[in-house]
């Protein structure tokens, strides 16, 4: 599988600030940060997994795996998918590129927001990401205000 990363781009430029209409938005029930997130990768690989147990895919709101819309569900799919669809490993900031993934804990125990790169200045004063729930386009991780961060970079 190869992963466009203009496509994420793109795709992430277009629906940052406003929603698909073929996604649910989940902002009333905790949230659409993961949601955005997996639909950036998705327009970055054109690959779901359909795994009922460990997938990651999309058919619609009541049908759909927990990879796709939650944060920690999302991290175990791509850090441990040895399947169809995106893979992940864990990386530095300096070693993302656009299309990858960023995750915040606000607390410093657990992770609870989804970011897609749109933009890398290897720090994080000069990345920038895209985002949903918060909806944001361009938005520099320096603005966050968190207590830790991880990141991923798609394979």
């Amino acid at each position: 599988m190869r992963y466009n990363r203009n496509a994420v781009y793109e795709y992430a430029k277009k629906w940052a600030l406003v929603r698909n209409p073929r996604y649910y938005n989940y902002d009333n029930i905790g949230g659409d940060c993961t949601n955005f997130v997996s639909q950036c990768i998705f327009a970055g690989c054109k690959q779901m997994n359909y795994n009922k147990n460990n997938g990651w895919y999309y058919i619609n709101a009541n049908n759909k795996s927990p990879s796709w819309t939650g944060v920690q569900f999302l991290y175990n799919f791509l850090i441990s998918n040895t399947g169809t669809g995106p893979r992940g490993t864990k990386a530095t900031i300096d070693q993302l590129q656009i299309g990858d993934v960023i995750q915040l804990s606000f607390d410093g125990n657990s992770f609870s927001h989804s970011l897609v790169v749109v933009q890398n200045g290897k720090s994080t004063y000069n990345t920038f990401v895209a985002a949903h729930t918060y909806d944001v386009f361009h938005k520099r991780l320096y603005d966050y205000v968190f207590a830790d961060y991880r990141c991923i970079h798609i394979e």
